[in-house]
């Protein structure tokens, strides 16, 4: 009991201590999960996926540190991929049905966080957990059908779309010195799936993207 009174004190003190405020930048590689569905009906066969390749990702940030523990955060995250949509229709009676199309896509996302650190603000290695919420919209174009079997019906030349997304994250800061830090970051971004959405038949995991980002963390002194 002496114990967790001792702790909870010390936690309090920490909420008191002055926040001070930072920003930075990082950059990376990003993924996209895949999804993709097959159903079987009385003299039908449809399968459908869509393969995305890796991208380029940037995540700019500014925050404050609340106590040693606590940081509250909001950033803004880029990236870029290419993704590969196939669909194939087989009647059993013949004239089956089929493309491959090759898109562009970008995502732009709004998210908050809370940071969690396992080691106080003064130490040189300081590991966190992060967990928030935001909106990433995205916007894909297609750049040209690949493989085309009868007349099939690819998706839309362009389409976007705007989705409420849940983001996690781990990572580590490493003091350089003068209060600038080196970041590593590995997140998920949880979102709906607007390309399952164009698949026939249509897909039915959300899209899951994936980070890792290298960058700086650079304090702000007010004054």
């Amino acid at each position: 009991m002496h114990r967790a009174l001792l702790v909870l004190f010390a936690f309090g003190c920490s909420l008191a201590a002055q926040p001070s405020f930072y920003a930075g930048g990082m950059g990376g590689v990003s993924a996209l999960s895949a999804d993709g569905r097959a159903t079987f009906t009385p003299g039908v066969t449809s399968t459908s996926l869509y393969k995305p390749e890796n991208g380029p990702a940037l995540n700019v940030f500014g925050g404050v540190h609340l106590n040693d523990y606590l940081s509250l955060q909001g950033s803004y995250i880029r990236n870029r991929n290419d993704v590969a949509m196939i669909s194939s229709i087989a009647p059993s009676q013949g004239g089956a049905t089929g493309y491959e199309q090759s898109r562009t896509s970008r995502q732009d996302g709004i998210v908050g966080d809370f940071l969690l650190y396992f080691r106080k603000r003064s130490s040189w290695v300081r590991p966190y957990l992060a967990t928030g919420a935001g909106v990433e919209f995205l916007r894909s174009t297609a750049k040209q059908l690949n493989h085309v079997s009868g007349t099939p019906s690819p998706p839309p030349q362009e389409f976007s779309a705007a989705k409420a997304a849940f983001r996690s994250s781990v990572g580590i800061d490493v003091a350089l010195g003068h209060g600038v830090q080196f970041r590593f970051s590995f997140a998920e971004t949880i979102q709906g799936n607007e390309f399952s959405r164009y698949l026939s038949p249509p897909g039915q995991r959300p899209l899951a993207q994936f980070q890792n980002l290298f960058g700086f963390v650079i304090p702000i002194h007010r004054p």
